[in-house]
């Protein structure tokens, strides 16, 4: 059967599969464009691009880095998308958000992915490119409710799309406090409901299902719930085209249910990664003091007395396996092989169910 697309804004996606963004440098131009060309919507995020970059030589080139990163990795994606769908994912809780918004629509991102916080002023930022998608990402209905009627009142705007993450489920920080990733209240079949119907007043909003997302009866599920589509990330790690390190992958592939453990960041939430030596070792990543200001809220910079995550994430997509964070959903241990972009679409998008899409 032939897949159903997604409409999300002016933007039409092939195969309603959105791969989510993955930070630090996880999901850059390689995997987001070789998704965009194989009919889905491939996404970078943009946190902290510019340490894996060549602009970054010492902690002043910080934030210059950055936007210079995302602008190369953003047109190399559209180059290698040949036309398909590119997103960038901006985070609230970074310092440098406006940055990272403004340079993904000035060098031709076709869509916003935003969490990490409520992206209240998403749309002041974009105003001069009313073609670019905006997503939000939330943990639950009433902040699916606060952020439309904040858009609506003051910008006249409601979301393209709405991403519903499942904390039990999502890797990296997660939406809920380590006492409640396991409340039922987070279920899909008590969410995407509740969702879709509230979303109803405000016009066409496509509800997207993300956590724990991994083949292709798991998107049937979502979809028969009202979902539009599916957001993946951590099934997009052991392809050839992820650009993180093949180290990173062999974790990915190495790793068993047992391995999976909840880490308490410094920016205050919880977050699924791989329990490898450095999250055994006491979470201390090298370095003294601040390397960057990168988070709005950071114990380590400001207590002194936690990890810098941005240096144990750069760490992992580099292959240090000794001193990375590994941040993986909940399916993470299935991973067993390598496998093309191409190859997992197509594997993804088999037998197809007709999308709820308001389109």
């Amino acid at each position: 059967m032939e897949p159903f697309g997604l409409t999300i804004g002016k933007k039409k996606i092939r195969i309603p599969i959105i791969q989510g963004g993955m930070g630090i440098g996880v999901s850059r131009s390689g995997l987001a464009g070789a998704v965009a060309k194989n009919g889905g919507a491939g996404v970078i995020a943009s946190v902290a691009l510019g340490l894996i970059s060549p602009y970054f030589k010492k902690k002043s080139d910080y934030y210059e880095a950055n936007k210079l990163a995302l602008r190369d990795e953003v047109r190399k994606a559209r180059e290698i998308a040949g036309g398909g769908i590119i997103g960038v994912n901006c985070m609230v809780a970074i310092t440098d958000y406006e940055d990272m918004v403004r340079v993904s629509v000035e060098n031709g991102a076709d869509m916003i992915i935003s969490g990490a916080g409520l992206p209240t002023s998403l749309p002041a930022l974009t105003k001069g490119y009313p073609d670019v998608a905006l997503v939000p990402i939330v943990s639950s209905v009433k902040a699916a409710q606060v952020i439309i009627k904040k858009w609506e009142r003051s910008f006249s705007r409601i979301p393209d799309a709405i991403i519903y993450e499942h904390p039990k489920y999502a890797g990296g920080h997660l939406g809920a406090s380590h006492d409640e990733l396991e409340h039922p209240k987070y279920d899909y079949p008590a969410v995407i409901p509740d969702l879709v119907e509230a979303v109803k007043p405000f016009g066409n909003i496509p509800i997207i299902a993300a956590g724990g997302i991994w083949n292709a009866e798991d998107i049937k599920m979502a979809m028969a719930l009202g979902a539009s589509g599916v957001q993946m990330a951590s099934r997009f790690v052991c392809t050839y085209e992820c650009d993180a390190d093949i180290k990173f992958k062999e974790i990915y592939i190495s790793a068993g249910e047992e391995d999976l453990a909840i880490v308490h960041s410094p920016v205050g939430l919880p977050g699924r990664a791989i329990n490898t030596a450095f999250m055994k070792s006491g979470k201390k990543a090298k370095g003294k003091g601040c390397m960057a200001n990168c988070l709005k809220v950071c114990a380590k910079r400001d207590t002194g007395e936690d990890f810098c995550i941005a240096l144990a994430l750069k760490q992992a997509v580099t292959g240090d396996i000794k001193n990375g964070l590994f941040f993986a959903g909940s399916n993470a241990p299935r991973s067993s092989k390598l496998v093309s972009v191409a190859e997992l679409m197509e594997e993804l998008s088999e037998g197809f169910v007709p999308s709820h899409n308001p389109a």
